[in-house]
């Protein structure tokens, strides 16, 4: 059975092929047309990079290699007495394109678990930073700091051929994504718990091992739900911050290191990955005003005055999907299933049954419906993970996988570094008046 980099090995070559031809045959061929209106708003819908991991549609939602959440859900592999996917399954059908076997899953745990030890640099580090210093500043400089053991840099240093630059890519994120769970937890206990820290368990795998080291509780069901979230977050197709920042820093030829380090810093905004903190932080304002069993009329209510505020429902519209998150869907089955009377969960549950319409007639929002950020809080909370500030850290986490998959496609392609080209508004203005000039 082929191992997961010859695994790799096997998709590059044709796929190399297969560029060159498009290429080659199909190079001049226009794919987008971008307007003044993209150009000035943040390059929405401009159809101008390729992203092989995953794909983003409006109205399906997000497909992993061409699986629908659901199709992911029942096809990944599960470990035993689990009834959610492994992430390490997510990792090889992001890098491959299949689905693997249970066998290939637990190679990759065994590789990741061969790799998580956290140097003694790294802790010395962490140690130093000041305990009040956000999470995701700490886990970025982290990621930061483990670039000391560089296999690209190294490589890189000694001499390389290009086509041959995703192998020691590809050592760099086995390295990265085998020790994050360990960093995480490590910033968390110290952050939170008094500096206590919990060892790993050589037993279980990369999720769950990952729930047990941050110490929350015992729950199984916790177990289920890092692995499901894990899978849930892993990619969301290249346009995002986090995912075009990793892409582009990477094109510069900066190691995995640079690349996730910078892409987590585009996570940590609070228009990208912050936003699940700030959904459960209405959610726990809006019980404290209204108390823990609120009606339909007090939540209706509450979401205009939010919204007449000149503030926004958190949680709810995206920039691309036109309907309710399929992330979403997939937290609410598993609230239904192990917590359905949790009283933070039916807030959230009545909040998903009023905000669409009010959203609609208010008339501002081009999508009414709930992104996954309008989920995931609440049910961190009732596992016992109540410090919103980490949050996004389990987000960092699990986009890892997605973006440093990518990234290695990309050097195994050989794609080049970005440039798009800038105009200034002058240059817009003085465009504008050529077009509407009388023909001669």
């Amino acid at each position: 059975m082929a191992n997961l980099k010859e695994k790799f090995v096997s998709k590059l070559m044709p796929m190399r092929e297969r560029i060159q031809k498009i290429q080659k045959e199909h190079g001049e061929l226009k794919i987008s047309d971008v307007t003044i209106g993209q150009t000035y708003g943040g390059m929405r819908g401009v159809k101008c990079m390729i992203w092989e991991c995953s794909s983003l549609d409006p109205n399906e939602g997000i497909r992993f290699r061409g699986f629908t959440i659901p199709e992911v859900r029942e096809k990944l592999p599960k470990a035993p007495g689990s009834e959610e996917p492994l992430p390490e399954g997510m990792f090889y059908l992001l890098l491959t394109g299949d689905i693997p076997t249970y066998e290939e899953c637990q190679e990759i745990t065994e590789e990741w678990r061969k790799r998580s030890e956290l140097p003694k640099y790294l802790i010395d580090v962490l140690k130093a930073t000041p305990a009040d210093t956000h999470p995701m500043t700490q886990f970025a400089m982290a990621i930061m700091q483990l670039q000391k053991d560089s296999v690209f840099a190294e490589r890189y240093r000694q001499g390389i051929h290009k086509l041959d630059y995703w192998d020691p890519m590809y050592e760099d994120t086995m390295n990265i994504l085998a020790k994050l769970p360990a960093v995480a937890s490590y910033i968390y206990r110290r952050t939170y718990k008094g500096d206590k820290h919990i060892p790993a368990d050589p037993k279980l795998d990369w999720g769950a091992n990952f729930a047990h080291m941050l110490g929350v509780t015992d729950d199984p069901a916790f177990k289920d739900l890092m692995r499901l979230y894990l899978v849930l977050h892993c990619d969301h197709e290249g346009g995002n911050v986090s995912a075009h920042t990793c892409r582009l820093v990477g094109s510069a030829l900066s190691d995995a290191n640079y690349s996730l380090a910078a892409s987590m810093a585009g996570l940590a905004g609070p228009l990208h990955g912050l936003a699940n903190q700030e959904v459960l932080r209405w959610i726990m304002e809006l019980m404290e005003k209204l108390g823990n069993t609120p009606t339909k009329e007090q939540i209706s209510q509450y979401i205009w005055d939010t919204l007449n505020a000149g503030k926004v429902v958190p949680g709810y519209g995206h920039a691309v999907l036109r309907k309710t998150d399929p992330r979403f869907i997939a937290q609410r089955e598993f609230a239904l299933k192990h917590l359905p009377d949790d009283e933070i969960f039916k807030v959230v549950s009545l909040v998903f049954e009023v905000a669409p319409d009010i959203l609609m007639k208010h008339g501002k929002a081009k999508n009414p419906w709930p992104n996954v950020d309008a989920h995931s809080g609440c049910l961190l909370w009732h596992y016992g993970v109540k410090e919103y500030d980490f949050y996004t850290v389990f987000f960092g986490v699990s986009r890892a996988m997605g973006v440093l998959a990518q990234l290695i496609w990309d050097r195994g392609l050989g794609l080049p570094i970005e440039r798009p080209k800038s105009v200034t508004t002058e240059w817009v203005e003085e465009f504008i008046a050529s077009q509407q000039a009388p023909k001669a």
